[in-house]
């Protein structure tokens, strides 16, 4: 045996929390779905009839929950779908950088600052306006499968 100490630097992730399996015929509308290795959100499920020789299929229609892009997967419905664990959470905004990067307030009183504004011009201009105007603002954090965006705002009144 070698005395050598062996570095691994693995860039593979298993992913095993980012998702979970449930079966394509229990997934409803409004629910959450993995379609190309996307998190998405279902906005339409129609299921086939079994073929003579074959199984029932799902056809879901769903959006991306970060990009708004729409997706579209056809799954046997006795088959496992990977569905992602999505998380909402509330911060306050404490400050905004100039290169974009947003200071939130989380409620252990502690900052994080690795997030950036949200792409959606009308979300970011009402969150850019309410903190010029001095607004102590909320925003909405969702969270699924390692990516994080700010999605919503809520406005708790003047300082």
């Amino acid at each position: 045996m070698s005395d050598e100490e062996h570095q691994f630097e693995s860039k593979a992730d298993a992913g095993a929390s980012k998702t979970y399996p449930q079966q394509a015929g229990t997934i409803r509308k409004n629910g959450y779905i993995v379609i190309k290795a996307r998190p998405c959100k279902v906005v339409e499920v129609s299921t086939s009839k079994t073929g003579k020789h074959g199984h029932a299929k799902c056809h879901f229609v769903a959006i991306d929950i970060f990009t708004g892009k729409k997706l579209e997967d056809i799954v046997p419905s006795s088959h496992n779908c990977d569905v992602p664990h999505v998380n909402r959470t509330d911060y306050q905004l404490i400050d905004i950088s100039e290169d974009g990067f947003v200071s939130l307030l989380t409620d252990s009183g502690n900052t994080k600052d690795d997030l950036r504004l949200p792409t959606d011009e009308n979300l970011l201009s009402l969150i850019k306006d309410g903190f010029a105007e001095g607004k102590d603002l909320v925003v909405s954090v969702m969270s699924a499968m390692g990516e994080e965006q700010i999605n919503a705002l809520k406005d708790i009144g003047p300082k």
